[in-house]
């Protein structure tokens, strides 16, 4: 027997029902990641195809951050994190853009070099794209999967190339490429980013070489936002400048094709330039030609320019 018309708009209404209570535990996740954090990284090499590798030392830090959201759409959430150091200076760190139902906009193809794709495909229904930049707002890495909420647990894991983490970026030439396994993880006092990392080195006769394995647990435990108050200021009082950054880099990033961005430009990276065009409350216009300035190259359909 068929099922009525009203049995059909019935499951139709029950599908589309839990599909919105889905939605609506992945952006109570991803928002339960703001707040201010005792947080501490770890990371350590745990396995190389080469027996005469040396394992590199461990890394371990820790601090005081504070994650902020920029904006809080239906379909598209932003957080800006803070790190503050001494208790009063403030570090504009990492950010992280997360979008409902849409592809990644780059991928890192290494090295200083991203892929951004034509739009094409469909994404996945549900899924969620997390899109990670660097302290000055370049593009680092992003990555598509679906929040996963089963057995009282929230988390969200995808595989993403990416640049060489900032810890190594000046200290290692043995590999230019890592393959970032993300897992974020909403716990009972806080939030857990836990990493399964791979170094490789590209080359363009042998290919991608595994040189080592890393497992990295950046650990956020919750504390009063008190505590991130000094942190919370700084970004009030530097917001504005910041949104026109990441207004030119949008114009950047808008056109498909392979991105190349130059590491230093007048013998500095790009971070120190932002710092001093913030300082003295810069233009629009000068922020973009700076941004402009680390664009070495970009090829869209065979035209390749500065």
């Amino acid at each position: 027997m068929r099922p009525s018309f009203f049995t059909l708009a019935l499951l139709l209404g029950t599908c589309a029902a839990t599909a919105q209570d889905l939605k609506d535990q992945d952006r109570s996740a991803i928002l339960d990641m703001c707040g201010c954090y005792e947080v501490d990284f770890r990371y350590t090499e745990t396995f190389s195809p080469d027996p005469d590798y040396e394992k590199h030392p461990d890394y371990q830090a820790s601090g005081l951050e504070w994650v902020t959201p920029i904006e809080a759409r239906d379909n598209y959430i932003s957080l800006q994190h803070l790190l503050l150091v001494g208790g009063q200076n403030v570090i504009k760190h990492w950010r992280q853009d997360w979008e409902y139902e849409s592809l990644a906009p780059f991928e890192y193809t290494g090295p200083s070099t991203w892929q951004v794709p034509q739009p094409a495909a469909t994404p996945v229904r549900g899924s969620w794209t997390q899109k990670v930049y660097q302290v000055d707002d370049s593009p680092r890495y992003a990555g598509t999967a679906t929040w996963i909420h089963e057995d009282g647990r929230h988390y969200w894991e995808d595989k993403a190339p990416s640049p060489l983490p900032r810890r190594e970026y000046t200290k290692r030439s043995d590999y230019d490429l890592m393959v970032r396994g993300n897992r974020h993880e909403i716990t009972d006092s806080g939030w857990v980013h836990e990493q399964d990392n791979e170094k490789i080195r590209q080359d363009t006769e042998t290919g991608r070489t595994l040189i080592a394995e890393e497992k990295g647990r950046n650990t956020y435990r919750k504390v009063d936002d008190t505590r991130c108050l000094a942190a919370a200021q700084w970004w009030e009082d530097h917001k504005a400048f910041w949104a026109g950054v990441r207004q030119a880099w949008d114009q950047v990033l808008r056109q498909p094709g392979q991105l190349v961005l130059r590491r230093q430009v007048d013998g500095k990276p790009l971070h120190e330039h932002m710092g001093a065009l913030e300082a003295r409350n810069a233009s629009q216009t000068e922020i973009e030609a700076v941004i402009r300035s680390f664009v070495d190259s970009r090829t869209d359909g065979g035209q390749t320019g500065r």
